[in-house]
């Protein structure tokens, strides 16, 4: 059985790229625009003397490229895994903390379903 491709993993994104698609994926795992991301590392190569070209063809050589099986339905999707991949902890403290939400909202749905509610079985009785 194949593995699943990781989320968590930096890739480059030659649907979006211009050259290797290092830029483009440096925004997908970070969130920022890729046009920010164009500017920053072309003033990177102006202010290190193009030094860091040669990274940047290095990086395009060795990051995988980004997998079909993994493209975000929406924003939001696409969004948490960013926070995934920027703070683990947090995400899963987070998705912790929604979960003990809807518990605590079952338990209270729970509640009123099972209880001794005299009104609503009156309700009932007049229906039939």
């Amino acid at each position: 059985m194949p593995q699943q491709p990781s989320r968590t993993k930096f890739y480059k994104d030659k649907r979006n790229g211009k050259v290797m698609g290092v830029c483009a994926g440096i925004a997908d795992y970070t969130g920022f625009d890729v046009t920010l991301v164009r500017i920053m590392f072309l003033f990177s190569v102006f202010m290190s003397g193009g030094s860091t070209i040669p990274l940047y063809f290095i990086a395009g050589f060795i990051a995988d490229e980004r997998p079909a099986g993994i493209s975000m339905r929406d924003e939001e999707e696409r969004k948490f895994w960013q926070g995934v991949r920027a703070s683990p902890r947090k995400s899963a403290k987070q998705i912790h903390s929604q979960f003990r939400d809807i518990d605590r909202r079952l338990a209270d749905i729970e509640s009123f379903v099972t209880s001794e509610n005299r009104v609503l079985a009156q309700q009932i009785d007049d229906l039939k």
